[in-house]
């Protein structure tokens, strides 16, 4: 009797085991199978790069909603492989998660331009390019590369512009197919393309542009940039409806009182949206800065610049530095010349408080 008894409780027990063991291996299936689903996308992404994209109004960073948080770094290219590596570093300890650097720079005599006056890949600066989008990408940091439309010079040399659709065409389609298997980039086509002076390109211009990287890169972010002003409906229209840009990228006016507006000029810019139909994120990719007129804007004004942006609902801000202008030799240059010093050494006092506070005001946006 008690050896049956033993028997049939050793049994039991050997049962027990024997759930206890297939039901934790079910826990472990589930619990993998439920990892997997949910980091599918991150894992996905981790093969592809860095991967810039858009969710409504707002820009993605890997899938994740993020607020673009960035600097101009205009002249770039001419920047060494130490003063960028630097750069770049500083950049990210601050919280800057993308940079604007022009395929088209010339200042101060020294043309660092990725194309050349016929749209052309020019060395060593088009490589150069591709370098510094390819080590942004290892690094999780979007680009914005810009182009820009200009005239001829009298000595024939058109030193960081293009002077015609036929250059500008050949330039966009050198720059998409050279960088199309970075997804961490997008093309601002045109900067200021509205300004009625050499940089203006006619919204159909444009549409045809914006066409061809459609053609060669069909997941390609594209905008095109308006200079010095608050948008309007029919540039709305011209930038969303006519061109079908992705999303917007106004230059706001450069005065005293241009802190204090950006919310309510970035909630006027969502209302025109709705009103045709269609509401993509609005990226202040050149706000004001120093150096540029007889207005100084102080680390307080840029604080209120980028918390205007923020709370209208802005995707994106971009902290913008150049030469001084009421200087003999134009320095501090900033991004506009990179050559002979770094871009964060170039900062003054003043600019150093917003590089580091600026993160802060985003962080927030990224938890």
């Amino acid at each position: 009797m008690v050896t049956a008894l033993s028997s049939a409780k050793r049994r039991t027990m050997v049962d027990r085991r024997k759930h206890r063991v297939v039901s934790s291996s079910a826990v472990r299936v589930i619990l993998l199978v439920a990892i997997l689903a949910g980091s599918g996308r991150q894992l996905a992404f981790a093969q592809e790069g860095t991967v810039l994209g858009m969710e409504g109004s707002r820009f993605t960073l890997n899938g994740t909603p993020t607020f673009l948080l960035g600097l101009s770094y205009y002249g770039g290219l001419g920047a060494s492989e130490e003063f960028l590596r630097q750069d770049l570093d500083d950049a990210q300890r601050y919280g800057f998660n993308w940079l604007r650097v022009w395929a088209t720079w010339e200042s101060f005599g020294t043309d660092v331009s990725a194309v050349d006056r016929h749209g052309q890949p020019r060395p060593p600066y088009f490589d150069k390019l591709q370098r510094l989008v390819a080590e942004c990408d290892r690094r999780g940091l979007a680009v914005d590369v810009t182009l820009t439309r200009g005239k001829e010079s009298p000595t024939g040399a058109a030193a960081g512009r293009l002077p015609d659709f036929d250059s500008h065409q050949r330039a966009v389609e050198a720059v998409v197919i050279a960088l199309k298997r970075h997804r961490n980039w997008f093309l601002d086509l045109a900067n200021e393309r509205d300004v009625r002076d050499d940089r203006y390109v006619p919204p159909a211009e444009l549409k045809t542009l914006r066409e061809l990287v459609r053609r060669l890169d069909p997941s390609r972010l594209v905008t095109a940039s308006c200079g010095g002003h608050d948008l309007d409906e029919q540039d709305v229209r011209d930038a969303l409806l006519t061109a079908e840009l992705d999303f917007l990228s106004p230059h706001r006016p450069r005065n005293v009182e241009s802190p204090s507006q950006t919310a309510a000029r970035t909630r006027a810019c969502f209302d025109l949206m709705k009103q045709i139909g269609r509401v993509v994120p609005v990226l202040f990719q050149e706000p004001f800065r120093r150096g540029y007129t007889k207005w100084e804007p102080t680390s307080a004004d840029f604080m209120t610049d980028l918390r205007g942006a923020v709370a209208g609902g802005a995707a994106g801000w971009c902290f913008h530095n150049g030469a001084q202008t009421d200087t003999v030799d134009k320095q501090p240059r900033r991004s506009f010349d990179l050559h002979d010093k770094r871009l964060f050494d170039q900062l003054d006092k003043e600019e150093q408080q917003v590089a580091a506070a600026a993160g802060m005001i985003v962080r927030p946006m990224r938890n």
